[in-house]
């Protein structure tokens, strides 16, 4: 990001006067640099999920006249360009009783988390401030952030950050936001489009790809001259067994909204009769499976996880 500066001839710094000014203009820093700002964009980065640039921007509230804005929805915020969280009046410091807002707050989260560009004005900047470990203060619907650790102020009012940034988090403190900051950071959004998987289950491809990795396994164990006779002599309803185990690793992935795997690994597994060979053979066939399946990373994630559950159960059980 690139600011042009020059000196300003004073400054006010009093929390809660009127605008630091230099001839009337909103100064940058207390020691009285005007800001003059060019563009947020840094060059297009590779988007390591899709090999595109997402379009769709998610919103906290309405937002007429911007482009493609839909609700804000954690299943789609993977897929998003960006997230908006406008002046809305809405509390930030206090959420006590306000199950609606602190679900606002961890999917501003979530979306920090994963690399997903987000800009929030008026009360949605405090929201933002406060998602990044900002204190926020001031009277309700007009609260404000404290400029977060690490963030960079591009320009203040008095002692508060009116614009500042951290990374792909861009705030504007005032209920209205300016056209330039909109235009800006809709123009950054194609080198902001590579994203950071937001769990393990992600990483893989999604509960698609892990439900394919699952089916085809056991596709293969039922046919393999090791394996293939212990499946048989204990399951009995095919889809409910794959159901039940692909539960268990979105659960072991960290998939959020699903149907939880909620039993005891071992004791699944007690009474099965399967020695040291079965546990090797699952392992062989489960890794192999996967790299047939999913690109190298996603099926290495997959082959790790399951050495690991394969040390839980011990050389002699499965």
């Amino acid at each position: 990001m690139r600011w042009k500066t020059r000196q300003c001839r004073s400054v006010q710094s009093i929390i809660g006067a009127t605008d630091s000014v230099c001839g009337g203009r909103v100064c940058a820093g207390r020691a009285g640099a005007l800001i003059s700002p060019s563009v947020y964009a840094a060059p297009p980065a590779p988007n390591r999920e899709a090999g595109i640039l997402r379009r769709m921007l998610l919103s906290a509230s309405p937002l007429p006249g911007w482009p493609d804005v839909q609700p804000l929805d954690p299943a789609t915020l993977a897929g998003a360009a960006g997230v908006l969280l406008p002046h809305d009046g809405g509390p930030v410091a206090d959420l006590r009783d306000q199950p609606q807002r602190w679900a606002l707050l961890t999917d501003v989260t979530a979306a920090l988390r994963r690399g997903v560009p987000v800009l929030g004005w008026g009360t949605g900047a405090a929201l933002l401030g406060r998602a990044l470990g900002a204190r926020v203060h001031g009277a309700a619907g007009a609260e404000r952030a404290a400029l977060p650790r690490g963030a960079s102020p591009h320009a203040w009012r008095g002692d508060v950050p009116l614009h500042w940034t951290q990374g792909r988090a861009v705030a504007w403190a005032d209920p209205e936001l300016p056209e330039r900051v909109r235009t800006e950071f809709l123009a950054a959004l194609p080198g902001w489009a590579d994203r950071t998987p937001g769990s393990p289950l992600e990483e893989v491809g999604g509960l698609p790809a892990l439900e394919a990795v699952v089916t085809e396994f056991y596709a293969r164990a039922r046919r393999d001259p090791l394996l293939g006779p212990v499946f048989e002599a204990h399951v009995q309803d095919w889809p409910a067994h794959l159901a039940r185990v692909t539960a268990f690793w979105a659960t072991m992935l960290g998939g959020r909204d699903l149907t939880r795997w909620r039993g005891n690994l071992n004791a699944a597994h007690a009474g099965l009769g399967v020695r040291g060979e079965h546990l090797q053979a699952w392992l062989a066939l489960w890794s192999a499976t996967a790299h047939d399946l999913l690109p190298p990373p996603a099926a290495d994630l997959l082959t790790r996880r399951a050495g690991a559950m394969g040390a839980r159960l011990g050389p002699r059980r499965h």
